[in-house]
């Protein structure tokens, strides 16, 4: 490349229109088919941004010069992903209006909650039980200060702490038929037990999977950590479907789980800190890839990994035809009208 090209490549910051571009070429001795080309050749290759595109929203958040700063590499990022102009900005944006419930408030779903926070989720709800323990603490999750209070307690003070900016109000997000809460956009259900992750409770999704609602198991069982699935009420396989699967492999599986759940859990849970740390910020990482409007890899798949060796596997999770859920009724890659209208909210 030419010195006068390369100086001309320094000019596109977003400060100058096209009229201007070519003015400040043409005293480089560039021309203006030259500048025509070259712009043409960068937008075709998805390299050109727009600082006005990806409307209103986008608009707002260009107002909050704190928080766009705050968020500039998250941005980058999303504009790399997806390079059409203003498309990485109008997904940051649309973030703010959205409402994710995290499932616990251990060392996976509290650390969980806190990238989610830190990522721009507008509202960010960590629901759990008890008091801190000390071995609840993590780097990126509870602070040692916090042992002894109330897990929802801390959690909240975490998420405020993590947020981008002030919480927005809850526009553009869809509002509930219970007075205006907005709907949730996704569940992230991370136990401290884990065992709610490795096997999880088909009655206790029912009602997620009834109100089309999706949901994202994470967490860690001894160890072993586990992503997924991501279930899309309808479309992909459930915790009905699953435990249907390991019954019809294993006749003892539900006696061995009625067991299971029954025992005292007196002992401290086994949950590596560097474990839990990479099952929180990859179940983060596919929460947010769902948010911004994509299926992560998770979606209706596990991802395991188990110490010392930490090789992540992934296993498929077929809708079952036995289960109520449904998915086993819909030709592949179809959802319920639930679940289509929850991803094209995603989507929009």
């Amino acid at each position: 490349m030419d010195i006068a090209t390369g100086s001309f490549l320094e000019l596109l910051d977003g400060t100058r229109g096209l009229p201007l571009l070519r003015e400040e070429a043409r005293a480089l001795d560039l021309s203006d088919r030259h500048v025509d080309v070259l712009v043409s050749r960068l937008t075709e290759a998805g390299l050109l941004d727009d600082p006005k595109a990806g409307g209103p929203e986008a608009d707002a958040l260009r107002q909050r010069a704190e928080t766009l700063e705050r968020q500039r590499s998250d941005a980058a990022s999303l504009s790399v992903v997806h390079p059409a102009p203003g498309s990485g900005l109008r997904r940051l944006a649309a973030r703010r209006a959205m409402r994710v419930q995290v499932r616990g408030a251990g060392r996976v779903g509290a650390s969980v909650a806190a990238v989610l926070s830190g990522s721009g989720v507008g509202r960010v709800e960590v629901l759990d039980g008890g008091r801190t323990e000390p071995w609840d603490i993590a780097p990126g999750g509870l602070p040692a200060a916090a042992v002894g209070e109330r897990r929802d307690t801390a959690a909240r003070q975490l998420v405020r702490r993590s947020a981008v900016g002030g919480t927005p109000r809850a526009a553009g997000a869809a509002a509930s038929a219970t007075g205006g809460e907005p709907a949730l956009s996704l569940i992230v259900v991370a136990p401290r037990d884990g065992l709610s992750v490795y096997a999880p409770e088909a009655d206790t999704a029912a009602q997620w999977v009834a109100s089309g609602t999706p949901h994202l198991y994470a967490g860690v069982m001894e160890a072993t950590g586990v992503v997924g699935p991501l279930v899309l009420p309808g479309g992909t396989g459930c915790a009905g479907c699953l435990a249907l699967h390991r019954t019809e492999r294993d006749a003892q599986w539900p006696r061995m789980m009625a067991q299971w759940r029954s025992g005292r859990r007196n002992a401290v849970p086994a949950c590596d800190l560097g474990l839990a740390t990479a099952v929180a910020g990859l179940a983060a990482a596919h929460a947010l890839s769902f948010l911004d409007g994509e299926l992560p890899a998770s979606t209706g798949a596990r991802w395991e990994a188990a110490m010392p060796l930490l090789d992540w596997r992934s296993e498929r999770l077929e809708p079952h035809l036995d289960c109520s859920c449904g998915a086993a009724g819909q030709s592949e890659g179809e959802l319920t009208p639930a679940a289509r209208a929850s991803q094209d909210t995603m989507a929009g």
